[in-house]
Order: structure tokens, then sequence, then C-alpha cells
């Protein structure tokens, strides 16, 4: 565990305010859940929940089957990490953190294909955009009870070989799937 030298007191109502340089630092905004964990040694944990992590077995099988069927690469993604990835450079991708540019583009809510990188401008998945090589991406956002929660990501790396209407509409059910599944 990481000191910051921070202290903090609990109002009337059991209440701490998180200060702005953690919330900035592990991206948590207003109205995002937290777990709260206790300890034996009396700490208490908060750490930023995730919903589409809950469902990790799912989520794991669901790329494997979409990247094998589809011969891509296929990431599940909540709103901070990759959660489930397959297919070629999945270790590239799996449990690192998403670009802002991703996370924004989740929340817009409008699921995103492009095939031609010298002509469209990709979004850049993690963090680290220099090693990213592909020629294709589709984003469809995962919706749950009215929210954003992640994404269903194919990338194409072969170059004859374009992400079109099936890829789309795969990608779709996947995230409709995860999101009903979290409904339940």
């Amino acid at each position: 565990m990481k000191a910051t030298g921070i202290v903090r007191r609990i109002d009337d109502l059991g209440r701490i305010v998180v200060p702005k340089e953690i919330r900035r630092t592990l991206r948590i905004r207003e109205g995002d859940p937290l777990e709260i964990y206790t300890q034996t040694d009396g700490s208490v944990i908060l750490k930023k929940y995730s919903p589409v992590n809950e469902l990790s077995e799912y989520a794991e099988e669901l790329a494997r089957s979409m990247g094998n069927a589809l011969d891509r690469t296929a990431l599940i993604c909540d709103k901070d990490i990759v959660v489930a990835a397959s297919g070629i450079n999945r270790r590239e991708y799996m449990g690192k953190p998403i670009s802002k540019e991703l996370e924004e583009a989740i929340e817009k809510r409008k699921g995103i294909i492009r095939n031609n990188r010298e002509i469209e401008s990709f979004i850049p998945i993690s963090k680290n955009k220099e090693e990213e090589n592909f020629r294709g991406q589709l984003i469809q956002p995962i919706i749950c009870e009215g929210q954003t929660i992640g994404a269903v990501i194919l990338l194409n790396h072969a170059q004859n070989k374009p992400l079109g209407e099936i890829e789309a509409k795969s990608a779709e059910v996947a995230a409709i799937f995860i999101g009903s599944q979290m409904e339940q």
C-alpha cells in the first residue's frame, strides 16, 4: 500500500472526502461506485468497482470465442482497463489501462468502425499508443441500466480483411449480452 500523507476526518454522517489528486490519479469521477473492504488489522480499503470485471469469466470466454470465430483480436474493457483479450497481441492489451480517447469514445455511446489508418484516425486503445499496430478497429460500447460500463473491441491486423457488418453485429450482440448479464 502506498502512503499519501493525506489525513481526512470523518464528518457527522460518516463521510470522508477522497482528495482530488487521488481521484484524478485513479480516474474516479462523481457517481463512480467504490467497493469497501476491511482487513483484520483495522484497515479500510476503497477500490474502484468494475462491473465488467464481475463477469471476467464470461468476458474471457466471449473474447476467445469472438477472436476465434472472426479471426480478429477481441478485447473487452471496462472504463479503466482491458479485462479480457484474445487473438494477436492479446498480451499487449490484457490488464492494461485504456486511453483517455477510448474512454471518451465509449461515453459517446455509439459504435465506431474504422478500416483505413491513412484516411481515418484510429482511437488508441491503451495508454502506450506506440506499440499499437492494427489496420482496423471496431468499438461497441456496453450499456447497462442506461450507463456505459465498457466496450467490446475488435482489431484487424490483416491487410486484406477489413472489418464489416458481420463484425459490427457480433460486437453489438456481445455488448448487449454483457450489459444484460450485469442487469441481472
